[in-house]
């Protein structure tokens, strides 16, 4: 039973660096799973992975729509600060360009003269999956949605994390 599991295991991980491929075009391999597949909303789930470098991420994909806005709201109840948005397809020019089609779809015939003009924009951009790389776990508690806890969320796992720049 425990080779089945592991074996299972080990599959999940694989069909997971695929998908990372495939959706974001980074190659990423998978060092081990803190949290596989945890809800972060009624119908959203999230893989919380460590790298074979030793820099988390968070993998979240819905049934619904969501973008970026709903991310960063869904990281901040689960505890995680994050450090980089990584783009679908591995185009960094992805947010910018939406949030400036979004922009003008509201403001026909003006361009964005400013980052600021486009901040709010960004965050309706689509982000169906998103793969998010974490700078830290806040209390070191990895939290899940539970329509059952008071305020909806509780601690799913523990884990201490922090990244620590050099350079």
């Amino acid at each position: 039973m425990v080779k089945y599991i592991a074996m299972k295991q080990l599959y999940a991980e694989v069909s997971l660096e695929k998908h990372l491929y495939a959706m974001f075009g980074l190659r990423i391999d998978i060092k081990s799973v803190i949290a596989n597949k945890i809800p972060v909303g009624a119908s959203t789930g999230a893989t919380v992975f460590l790298s074979e470098k030793g820099q988390l991420y968070v993998f979240i994909m819905t049934h619904g729509g969501q973008n970026l806005g709903d991310v960063k709201k869904i990281l901040a109840r689960m505890n995680l600060k994050p450090e980089q948005f990584m783009p679908p397809k591995g185009d960094n020019g992805y947010f910018d360009r939406v949030a400036t089609v979004k922009f003008r779809e509201v403001f026909p015939g003006r361009t964005p003269k400013n980052d600021g003009d486009l901040k709010f924009y960004r965050t309706v951009a689509p982000y169906n999956p998103a793969l998010v790389q974490i700078s830290e776990v806040q209390n070191g508690i990895i939290k899940q949605y539970d329509s059952d806890a008071v305020g909806r969320w509780r601690p799913a796992i523990k884990f201490q994390y922090r990244r620590i720049r050099t350079s």
